[in-house]
């Protein structure tokens, strides 16, 4: 499991204190909040993007809080894609392992495999700036995904799709998290998405985590009981 014990993160003048939150192995946790409250501070502290002034992160019983982000087993997708504009699609989704030095027929092999699952074999050879929103949101969760993260941290990976791409790449998330067994933490202003997906969800405001709710009891709230939560 995931387990975070009174983690303070210091982001510029930024700062987070004691959050605390345990996440099942393979479970989903959607963390909610308005924003600004720091919920991408808390993915990138995760990820080790900013150094943690106090608390710990342990991962399936290992201590990763001052783990260079490389070694952490963990990727990170941002609302924005951040490809990189002039690698192919193919060239952005075989990043990760070919920096790590995985040898060029396993990284090949293992790009094909990605651009099929996503279906991106059409736009293999094609540059970011040409792709479609969905076309670049499905490029960067296989270029998250190519590794076989243990943990996947998304932050609002859906929020500049249409419905209907939205729809598509949300249930190749699912179905995938249903088959990898992947532990996900992911960001989300939509109340139905956290509903669809989330096994447990969080709230952070006043720049901690002051609530934690499961399945059901989320299943059992109305809309305006969450949103009452984030106007606290």
């Amino acid at each position: 499991m995931l387990d975070i014990s009174n983690l303070s993160v210091q982001a510029g003048k930024f700062t987070l204190s004691k959050i605390s939150l345990t996440v099942e192995e393979g479970a989903c946790c959607i963390l909610l909040g308005k924003s600004g409250a720091g919920k991408t501070v808390f993915l990138e502290a995760l990820a080790g993007r900013y150094p943690i002034k106090e608390g710990r992160i342990v991962w399936n019983g290992t201590d990763i809080t001052f783990l260079p982000p490389e070694k952490r087993q963990l990727s990170l997708v941002y609302q924005d894609y951040a490809l990189f504009p002039r690698m192919t699609v193919a060239e952005n989704i075989a990043f990760p392992l070919k920096s790590a030095g995985k040898k060029k027929k396993f990284y090949r092999e293992r790009t094909e495999m990605m651009l099929e699952s996503f279906s991106l074999v059409r736009v293999a050879k094609q540059y970011p700036e040409t792709l479609s929103g969905g076309e670049q949101q499905r490029t960067a969760l296989a270029r998250a995904l190519i590794t076989e993260p243990k943990l996947l941290l998304l932050d609002e990976p859906m929020s500049a799709l249409d419905c209907v791409t939205r729809e598509k790449v949300t249930k190749l998330l699912h179905d995938l998290h249903k088959s990898c067994k992947t532990t996900i933490i992911q960001v989300t202003h939509d109340f139905e998405e956290a509903r669809a997906f989330a096994d447990v969800f969080a709230v952070i405001q006043n720049r901690t985590l002051s609530q934690k709710c499961t399945k059901d009891k989320l299943l059992s709230m109305r809309k305006e009981d969450v949103y009452a939560l984030l106007d606290q």
